[in-house]
């Protein structure tokens, strides 16, 4: 009988790694015995930190370049990780970009068609790429974690701009599919959904307007949202789930 098992042993990728939410599941991942291969675009000296601190826990961990916005560094990435670490049993799409944040007020003509494409390529179009050189070893093996990192924007528009919500939008599509096709195959496919994360360079200027909309009347944590994306990749008859993670900002799933 089929259970969600345990991850010691296996190998997580997450992109963004250096980043709030990155580094706190890096840690958390680590803890339940993967190692975990740390992507980071420029944060060359977080990254390499993040490193050091996991194999200071008995982490096996190795850190990877690569700007994410170009398709052809998406498969370098993939072959180097495989070459140096083997094939991710984990996937973790956590890297993202908002580029001009036009905020809930701003007019669309701000978004320049060149400007929404580059945000769609690193969020939606290398998280695509990413998982389709994955799946295969996944199905091989009969095991696969698939997790992207989506946005309350996806639901409500977000606070950013129409570039950056229907990036994340696009994913459920993308993560629906997948669970659908792959769940005989052993791999599950699911997202969450984070709002007004503190610690994140995607949050970097919190104020109190935006505070009053949540209920529980603070910001999230890197870490809370981590905790979401371990029940994801250890609970092996969770799938086709976005689960969101708000503080209580918006009502229901997504």
């Amino acid at each position: 009988m089929a259970s969600s098992g345990s991850l010691r042993g296996k190998l997580a990728l997450i992109t963004g790694c250096s980043g709030g939410i990155g580094s706190a599941t890096a840690r958390v991942l680590g803890k339940q015995g993967c190692a975990i291969a740390v992507h980071y675009n420029s944060a060359t000296t977080k990254a390499k930190a993040l490193v050091s601190e996991l194999k200071a826990l008995g982490v096996k961990a190795e850190a990877f370049q690569a700007d994410l916005s170009d398709y052809s560094n998406v498969h370098r990435l993939h072959e180097q990780v495989v070459e140096k670490m083997g094939h991710p049993n984990v996937l973790f799409n956590n890297s993202a970009i908002a580029n001009n944040a036009i905020g809930i007020t701003g007019d669309i003509e701000k978004i320049s068609v060149e400007e929404f494409e580059n945000t769609w390529r690193v969020n939606t179009g290398s998280s695509f790429l990413l998982t389709q050189l994955c799946i295969p070893n996944m199905v091989q093996n009969k095991f696969g974690r698939i997790i992207f990192c989506s946005s309350v924007a996806a639901k409500t528009g977000g606070v950013v701009g129409p570039h950056y919500a229907s990036s994340k939008s696009a994913l459920h599509g993308l993560l629906h599919w997948i669970a659908l096709r792959y769940a005989k195959d052993g791999i599950t496919c699911n997202a969450v959904a984070p709002a007004l994360i503190i610690g994140t360079t995607m949050f970097d200027f919190p104020n109190d307007e935006l505070k009053n909309k949540i209920p529980v009347g603070r910001f999230g944590l890197p870490e809370e949202i981590a905790s979401v994306v371990e029940l994801l990749a250890t609970n092996a008859y969770m799938t086709n789930k976005i689960v969101t993670a708000d503080g209580g900002w918006v009502s229901g799933g997504i």
